[in-house]
């Protein structure tokens, strides 16, 4: 029987290396990002290589989730999910059946990283927010317990980390998970090739960024628009 782990994430965060670590295991296979056509086609936004994403999944929400639940031959299944493409709303009786855990940064480090790729930075668009709804729902109304790991810890000890939320998760952790080889994967989502430049030339984690800067004032309030959020996530992570 197929263990299908859910990892929920928001951006700028170590989502696409976690998904390279689970992959390098050999007993699993990804799915990269799978509601991410939905979000799109449902909200409108242009993101790069927009017509690209529409084209290669299904943005019908039955349709999109019904793929989280396709048959799979691997023993481990890993799901990289951003938090925010599940709209408010959307029917959610299709994560009975998942293993859910949480990747969590720091807003302040999120905040910084995003605005320097986007013109645009809001609340709702970090996943932070949306990471702590799913939590609530997990544990409230799924009766799972709460699987929450800090990118900062993994990439303090890739190893100690990992082996607490393999233990989590109710997979075996492998030394295998600390390096892979780089270049592309067919399981990469294909708005790669804008995106994932640094991942494909990595081996393994790096070490922690260095803290953000000062904000500037308008950044500033997005950070203090999520950090109640992040406080209730950080309060139960495990590592």
């Amino acid at each position: 029987m197929t263990v299908r782990v859910a990892m929920w994430s928001g951006p700028r965060n170590i989502s696409t290396a976690l998904m390279r670590s689970f992959e390098a295991r050999g007993d699993c296979v990804a799915l990269d990002e799978p509601l991410y056509a939905h979000y799109l086609h449902t909200t409108g936004l242009r993101h790069p290589m927009w017509s690209e994403v529409i084209a290669s999944q299904p943005t019908g929400w039955a349709r999109a989730t019904a793929t989280l639940h396709a048959p799979c031959d691997a023993p481990v299944q890993y799901q990289k999910h951003m938090a925010h493409h599940v709209l408010p709303g959307l029917a959610l009786g299709w994560m009975r059946g998942l293993r859910h855990a949480f990747l969590l940064r720091e807003p302040a480090s999120v905040v910084a990283s995003y605005a320097r790729r986007h013109d645009r930075v809001r609340p709702e668009d970090l996943g932070i927010l949306q990471q702590r709804a799913l939590l609530r729902h997990v544990t409230r109304e799924l009766g799972q317990p709460a699987i929450v790991v800090h990118s900062r810890a993994i990439l303090e000890d890739p190893a100690g980390a990992l082996a607490r939320l393999c233990e989590a998760l109710g997979v075996a952790f492998t030394p295998r998970m600390l390096s892979w080889p780089p270049g592309p994967r067919e399981t990469d989502g294909v708005w790669a090739p804008h995106w994932y430049d640094a991942v494909w030339a990595s081996t393994g984690f790096g070490p922690p960024p260095p803290d953000p800067p000062a904000l500037e004032p308008a950044l500033a309030s997005v950070v203090d628009a999520l950090t109640p959020a992040y406080e209730e996530l950080a309060a139960a992570a495990m590592v």
